[in-house]
């Protein structure tokens, strides 16, 4: 049986990163307000790229704060979790953008484990979550990010099945 606590994290995680997906779906080009602005760096490239919008930052906010206060966490773990998270999911497009790797591109590793360690880390107490079980849920939301994407791109709710 899976503990409450990871049983938490891994619901909060999959709500903060999945919800720009939804978001995407849902709006379309709609409200897709690029967060670098366009911006480009010295080495020519974007800061994060076109698909790191507003919109996604703003649901994955809004939804995991209504899911934590669902799962009686409160709507501020809930809000950390997805604004850390997004710092994460930037983080890993910074270093992919600085990699010449297009948006959208697929990254083992560097694809889920900033988006799910960085939250994990910021609410590790709150949680009530050992480093053990930080460690844990990273992987099991490594493993199952790879198996839900495929699922959703069979559905045709990703437009990649990463």
């Amino acid at each position: 049986m899976v503990a409450m606590p990871i049983f938490y994290s891994i619901a909060l995680l999959t709500l903060a990163n999945g919800s720009p997906v939804v978001a995407k779906k849902m709006f379309g080009s709609r409200f897709a307000f690029s967060v670098d602005g366009g911006l480009l760096l010295f080495d020519g490239r974007p800061i994060f790229g076109a698909s790191k919008t507003v919109r996604g930052i703003v649901a994955s906010i809004v939804v995991t704060a209504v899911g934590g206060r669902l799962l009686g966490l409160g709507y501020e773990l809930g809000a950390l979790m997805a604004m850390v998270a997004m710092v994460g999911d930037l983080f890993s497009s910074f270093v992919k953008r600085r990699m010449n790797m297009p948006p959208s591109s697929q990254a083992l590793g560097l694809d889920q484990v900033p988006e799910s360690l960085f939250p994990l880390l910021a609410c590790r107490e709150s949680l009530a979550l050992s480093y053990a079980d930080v460690f844990m849920v990273v992987l099991m939301f490594f493993v199952g990010e790879l198996v839900i994407s495929r699922l959703l791109y069979m559905l045709r709710i990703r437009d990649q099945p990463y």
